[in-house]
């Protein structure tokens, strides 16, 4: 698929955000693993989501880090969960403030969401930590 100019230039910016937030590391195998099935899709995210919303100046990234936790949580989106710590840390979330939102979603998605959520992110800090 062939980006237009302002799309090649949107998608830029969402790659550039993207591994920003997620790791380059993250994100270039992400992009370069994909193919003919799946590559729309990961162009349709960085431009979409990474540029279109996440480039935008209404929000800060660790604001915007904060309510994806809690909206992946309440989804119930595990690999994401896990995805979306990792750049909250790399967004300026305390594991303090991590926590603060996990106990927001036990009252207003539920309990079994927020235990699902605890036990992922501590999967991460402790790979973070070099104890996984």
């Amino acid at each position: 698929m062939e980006l237009k100019d302002a799309d090649k230039e949107m998608f830029e910016t969402g790659l550039a955000i993207r591994s920003a937030v997620l790791g380059k590391e993250y994100v270039d195998k992400s992009i370069n693993s994909a193919d003919a099935f799946n590559q729309p899709m990961q162009e349709l995210v960085t431009e979409y989501c990474w540029g279109r919303v996440w480039g935008r100046d209404g929000l800060d990234r660790k604001t915007r880090s904060f309510l994806n936790l809690a909206m992946l949580s309440a989804l119930n989106r595990p690999h994401e969960i896990k995805v979306h710590v990792r750049g909250a840390v790399n967004n300026g979330l305390t594991r303090e403030e991590i926590c603060e939102v996990f106990l927001q979603v036990a009252i207003y998605c539920g309990v079994p969401a927020a235990v699902d959520s605890f036990r992922l992110a501590k999967e991460v800090f402790a790979e973070m930590d070099g104890k996984a």
